[in-house]
């Protein structure tokens, strides 16, 4: 599908800057960051040579300053050109979206991820990705009871297929909370909120999932793609929703974007999805092993395609998107776009006003696009008036807390 839609000119603000004091991105750098390079410590077996590096890093995050990137990926040219404008400038002092980025590839750098282009990389995230994904293993067979008598394969989209789709949609958003660069030690008990999503409604602040319910109804051997966030539960309850478009045939083919190397500690590659569906088919469960033995068939006859790009692990949003990657997604009939950091990606990681018109501002991509995202930073738009006040009023840490959801759309 192409975007014929007319763009309108916009006035895009200044950036979050990493050094705004009392923000989200100065607590990210002062707090979030130090524990995942602890946690990257803990939970590999490093050279003394890494550990001191690492080490270092953590301790001087807020005087540390930009320099280039010094290994063997397969983006480091790129690198070089994005790193260009602020080589010798303090970290702190960027936009924090770059800044963040520029740091796990720092840390892929220094644990030299990718050193040998014929050894295995060794991924400093893997054993907490798999950890998380073991853990959830009560609450995934606890949803796969509960789906396995949705109408999946039913030829009518009656009532009953689309609230099996609305549960399925409720589930996908609450499962993006379950980040580990964000709350690590609380997903297991998060995973216990998500698995009856409606008591949570309350809490989604802008919900357009009736439209696009409506819209995938319509829906016959379409192209789906999703733009892939977090692995463990929340892929899989990306593989749910994927599970029950093929199976219903309301999509052909689903193709999942995954990113190209680790970054934000739980982001999923295509190696997680492999590891995730051979998890997923040697479990002992019959609902679960169904699905994964379902999935890897997609997989093996084209339905399912998982691809990655170096575009998303840059430290670039999506209107920079190059080109042929714009045209592959206009390929699209609808394209999900999971999680936090793919939302200020889409819409730019600024200081916009909470009530710009989303609509406006994502007019450039080049297909339809569904949002599924828990808020954990302080970039949102589409609101009105009121919900901002209300919010406010109920939750002074609702832009990033994690807390709140929404479910935007644009046909």
């Amino acid at each position: 599908m192409t975007n014929d839609k007319q763009q309108t000119t916009i006035n895009i603000p200044a950036p979050l800057l990493s050094s705004e004091e009392n923000s989200f991105a100065y607590y990210t750098f002062t707090s979030r960051l130090p524990i995942i390079i602890e946690q990257v410590i803990a939970a590999n077996n490093f050279s003394p040579a890494i550990l001191e590096k690492l080490n270092k890093l953590k301790a001087g995050l807020l005087v540390e300053l930009v320099h280039p990137i010094d290994d063997q990926g397969p983006d480091i040219t790129d690198w070089k050109d994005y790193l260009q404008p602020f080589l010798g400038k303090p970290l702190i002092e960027l936009p924090f979206y770059f800044a963040e980025v520029y740091l796990y590839r720092r840390l892929l750098a220094i644990t030299e991820y990718f050193a040998s282009p014929t050894a295995e990389a060794i991924d400093p995230f893997e054993s907490q990705k798999r950890h998380s994904l073991a853990k959830a293993i009560t609450s995934i067979r606890q949803v796969s009871i509960k789906l396995d008598n949705f109408p999946t394969l039913s030829a009518e989209r009656n009532e009953q297929w689309q609230l099996a789709l609305h549960h399925l949609l409720y589930l996908n958003l609450w499962g993006n909370r379950m980040d580990l660069s964000f709350a690590p030690k609380e997903v297991g008990k998060l995973e216990q909120q998500v698995l009856d999503p409606k008591l949570k409604q309350s809490q989604i602040i802008l919900d357009d999932t009736g439209l696009i319910v409506d819209k995938i109804s319509s829906f016959h051997h379409k192209r789906i793609d999703f733009i892939v966030d977090n692995s463990g539960f929340e892929l899989v309850s990306d593989l749910f929703v994927i599970d029950f478009l093929l199976t219903s045939n309301a999509a052909e083919v689903v193709y999942l974007h995954l990113k190209s190397h680790p970054i934000f500690v739980s982001d999923a590659m295509i190696k997680d999805v492999h590891y995730t569906l051979k998890f997923l088919a040697n479990n002992k469960d019959a609902t679960v092993k169904a699905l994964g033995m379902r999935l890897q068939k997609y997989l093996a006859s084209g339905r399912l395609i998982l691809t990655d790009h170096l575009f998303w692990t840059a430290p670039l949003f999506f209107r920079d998107m190059p080109e042929a990657l714009q045209q592959e997604l206009s390929q699209s009939d609808l394209v999900f776009i999971k999680g936090d950091a793919n939302y200020r990606r889409l819409v730019g990681d600024y200081h916009w006003p909470q009530n710009s018109d989303f609509q406006n501002i994502v007019s450039y991509f080049p297909s339809a696009l569904t949002v599924l995202r828990t808020i954990k930073s302080e970039v949102i738009v589409g609101l009105q008036q009121h919900q901002i006040d209300d919010l406010n009023h109920r939750d002074s840490h609702w832009l990033t807390n994690g807390k709140w959801g929404l479910i935007q759309f644009r046909w």
